[in-house]
């Protein structure tokens, strides 16, 4: 049964700065996990590879989407958080459902700029850079979107945190 939603060898962590789409030889979809030192192939969309981090972490891609959409109403292209306590948000490069979409660590982005032609560069903190067929306005509107999530989402675990700082569910013991 873990093994049904739990790939170790391509588990999104802390560490991954994108999963991003690429065509193999025969045209399909597969995924390119871009990670701080490393870098590896998926047989599998992005978006999948998305949904399995988020299920690892007790919910889905629909699930996570579901909640930015209440948390701060953002409905198409939605950031989501993977798992806020380790930071790990992402946003989409374009709509989820496409086979080409790849998704970005917010909290690895240093710089988006201008690229050549139709593409944006992203230039993540470690200095690795990838290009993106995006427009530069579309990726910065998803930075900023991403960044106003997570402090509306963060501001809401900090007070929760704070109200029941001694109240446990069910203690240990």
């Amino acid at each position: 049964m873990l093994n049904d939603v739990y790939f170790p060898s391509h588990e999104v962590t802390p560490l991954t700065m994108a999963v991003i789409a690429k065509h193999d030889e025969n045209g399909n979809i597969n995924t390119t996990v871009l990670e701080e030192r490393e870098e590896y192939f998926v047989e599998h969309s992005p978006s999948k590879v998305i949904d399995y981090a988020c299920k690892f972490f007790g919910s889905s891609l629909r699930g996570r989407q579901d909640g930015t959409r209440d948390i701060c109403g953002i409905t198409h292209k939605a950031p989501i958080s993977i798992d806020p306590t380790s930071g790990m948000y992402f946003f989409p490069t374009i709509a989820p459902t496409s086979p080409k979409c790849s998704w970005i660590a917010h909290s690895h982005v240093n710089q988006v700029m201008k690229g050549p032609g139709r593409f944006t560069e992203v230039v993540f903190k470690n200095g690795k850079t990838i290009l993106l067929e995006v427009s530069l306005g579309s990726l910065l509107n998803q930075v900023h979107r991403t960044a106003q999530f997570r402090y509306l989402l963060d501001n809401r675990i900090k007070y929760l945190q704070k109200q029941n700082a001694d109240v446990v569910a069910e203690p240990f013991a």
